[in-house]
């Protein structure tokens, strides 16, 4: 890969008071959060806090104003974002939809998709979540096994969907399913638009994960029948369209911010009277965190372009799930101390619940195999 696979990214000075602005309302908003509960950020589920953000114009950033977007860049988006995660917001509820459900739907869907849809996104009124990985196939979507196959009037689905956050309260997912066959292994497939709330026959059972907490669900399709307006892009072109829409979502700050208040504990504990060796550390964890950050910034200053940087998306995601992980890890190296949920002690507490949650994070948006594959592929390596 050459140096310029990761040009440089765009200056942030230009968003200062965009900066400051968003700053303010989270101290404002958040100022009886808990460290454990920011700890929660972006698993952290609050439909009115997402009103409150869209209310001031930080949903639907990017979306033309026709649509009730705002017609604002990419990177003032990513400003947003990063500030949401850095203070330990409650973002999930209208996370997915702005990051990547509303853009997909801009770019592939009709004018009665967008129109129907689009507004109420950027509104802060709708939760989408992501149909792709299935039992057995995990992050390998060209695996898929899910049918869509087309009757009078739409299509019947018949499948099943894994490790698909917040579906129980979503109400919108985009399907990913075979609607075709093909000697192409990527070919056949499509995405399909399913209203959660009023489609029968669909039965959503939770994953409670290692923490004890319900985000992840698994979803079958039971014969369900989905109207031809549904069907969201070209039929057969599934695979093109997934792909591009991975790149908003393996890219983001969350891919390295989702673990920010354990370091934010770990800094406090050690600021008064850190040993020179405990220094050393945290210089370490600060230069890998402003290096991610640098890479991802630079993704959203290509994404700024309309350009699709699919292979640097991935390379983010994995070095940013690998960096995540380590930092329990970290933590317990520098400071001796039981991790006790529950109790007084905020830095045991977010240090119990992220010991937790980071196995999740060579999950979520791909798996480390599939992503290297990607990344090896598009080095040219196989």
């Amino acid at each position: 890969m050459t140096l310029t696979a990761f040009p440089p990214p765009p200056s942030g000075a230009d968003h200062n008071d965009l900066r400051q602005e968003v700053r303010a309302f989270l101290a404002e908003e958040l100022a009886d959060f808990s460290p454990e509960k920011r700890a929660k950020s972006w698993n952290g589920f609050s439909r009115d806090f997402s009103r409150k953000l869209a209310q001031r114009g930080w949903v639907g950033m990017t979306f033309p104003e026709e649509y009730g977007g705002h017609a604002r860049s990419a990177l003032e988006r990513y400003v947003v974002s990063e500030e949401l995660l850095a203070a330990g917001a409650p973002v999930i509820a209208h996370w997915i939809a702005d990051r990547q459900s509303g853009p997909l739907i801009l770019a592939k869907g009709t004018e009665e998709q967008k129109r129907a849809i689009v507004p109420r996104i950027a509104a802060g009124e709708l939760c989408f979540c992501i149909g792709m990985s299935e039992p057995d196939c995990g992050s390998d979507l060209a695996a898929t096994r899910t049918v869509a196959t087309e009757v009078e009037g739409g299509f019947r689905v018949n499948g099943t969907k894994v490790w698909t956050t917040y579906a129980h309260v979503a109400d919108y997912m985009i399907l990913f399913c075979r609607t075709g066959k093909s000697d192409d292994r990527h070919g056949g497939m499509s995405q399909l638009l399913v209203d959660l709330k009023a489609t029968k026959n669909i039965q959503i059972s939770p994953i409670i994960d290692m923490a004890g907490e319900h985000h992840f669900n698994q979803v079958i399709f039971d014969d369900t029948f989905l109207p031809s307006d549904a069907l969201l892009g070209e039929k057969g072109e599934g695979w093109s369209q997934v792909m591009s829409e991975l790149a908003f979502e393996r890219s983001g700050p969350e891919r390295f911010l989702s673990s920010f208040a354990l370091i934010e504990e770990l800094i406090r504990l050690l600021r008064q009277d850190a040993t020179e060796a405990q220094q050393a550390e945290i210089g370490r964890l600060s230069a890998h965190l402003m290096v991610l950050r640098q890479m991802s910034r630079s993704v959203a200053g290509m994404l700024n372009v309309g350009k699709n940087p699919a292979l640097q998306a991935a390379i983010v995601k994995d070095l940013g799930a690998l960096f995540e992980q380590d930092i329990p890890r970290l933590a317990r190296s520098l400071i001796s101390r039981p991790a006790v949920p529950g109790g007084r002690d905020s830095y045991a507490a977010v240090l119990a619940y992220t010991e937790l949650a980071v196995p999740s994070f060579s999950l979520r948006g791909g798996t480390r195999e599939i992503l290297r594959g990607i990344i090896a592929r598009g080095l040219g390596l196989r």
